[in-house]
């Protein structure tokens, strides 16, 4: 078996196995919750926290990562949009919904091991970039789009303030907030602080693809089956294509190119369905793109893994 390969295999197998143990009833699925937390909470936030703290990232700002990476996003928003709205009857509010589940990679609780586990730390520190902006630029656009579309209930204002205080108060961003201030102090972390840290940040991977697993068997497939499936495969290879055609033509280096391109390739996760579920619409839609789009990404993210291999070999 060749690395490539076992990779792809070791990664998705810990999610198989997180699943198959709620679906066994082995673990709870109170289980996966509580791991999800510990994952999104605290060992994530301390794996960004070291990677900002400790990266040489160079002194300019990534412009050409983030056109490449959120002109692919931008590109498959419109597309699952115009697509649910057009070819399945589905109101703009559901378009957003589709539109989010299109574009909104799973970068964290699936991006983060799998980069470190095909790419190595070098990886992982090109998509930090890409997680550093990546929640702001989604939340933004949801509260935008869903303010321009309608919705009853609490006004744009109230919405903005509940979203932009969730994202201000998320561990994700504050753990790459206060690795950034770390480093910038030029303090020397203590050799106790570092066993800490690493104790916890070491662990984020497996726990983060387990709890996963978990989650996926807590949401399942009921209704809307066949746009989620739509949903899917634009997710899984639309968005990588228009990701890697962008790196072409704007010359991003190699090997930003291929983290990019197979962060682009990762199927949806569970924010758009808790979005969904905040505005109240597109709930089962925004679910079964997240659950079709994680099984056959065990497939589609190999393929272009050698995509990219081959492109830039």
């Amino acid at each position: 078996m060749s690395p490539l390969v076992e990779t792809v295999a070791f990664v998705f197998g810990l999610v198989a196995f997180g699943y198959i143990s709620g679906w066994t009833g082995l673990l709870k699925t109170e289980t996966g919750e509580a791991l999800s937390e510990f994952a999104v909470t605290i060992a994530v936030p301390l794996l960004l926290f070291r990677t900002m703290a400790g990266a040489e990232f160079g002194s300019s700002i990534p412009w050409a990562l983030w056109f490449t990476y959120f002109s692919a996003v931008g590109v498959a928003w419109v597309a699952g949009h115009f697509t649910i709205m057009r070819f399945f009857g589905r109101d703009a509010r559901v378009g957003v919904v589709a539109g989010l589940s299109t574009s909104f990679s799973n970068l964290v609780l699936l991006g983060i091991p799998f980069m470190l586990g095909v790419y190595g730390q070098e990886g992982f520190e090109v998509l930090s970039l890409i997680v550093s902006i990546h929640l702001p630029v989604m939340l933004g656009a949801s509260i935008l789009l869903f303010s321009l579309v309608g919705r009853k209930g609490t006004g744009a204002i109230g919405i903005a303030r509940e979203f932009l205080t969730k994202l201000f108060s998320s561990p994700l961003i504050l753990g790459i907030v206060a690795g950034l201030l770390w480093r910038f102090s030029g303090l020397e972390m203590p050799a106790l602080g570092t066993r800490f840290v690493d104790a916890l940040a070491n662990v984020a991977g497996p726990v983060a693809l387990f709890a996963m697993g978990l989650g996926l068997n807590r949401f399942g497939i009921t209704g809307d089956v066949r746009p989620a499936i739509v949903i899917a495969a634009l997710k899984l290879f639309l968005m990588p294509a228009v990701a890697l055609g962008v790196a072409l033509a704007v010359g991003l280096p190699a090997f930003s190119a291929q983290v990019a391109v197979v962060a682009a390739a990762l199927p949806s996760g569970v924010n758009p369905y808790l979005i969904a579920s905040r505005f109240g619409t597109g709930q089962a839609l925004a679910s079964n793109a997240m659950t079709i789009g994680t099984l056959f990404a065990v497939f589609t993210t190999a393929f272009w893994l050698s995509v990219v291999h081959w492109t830039y070999q």
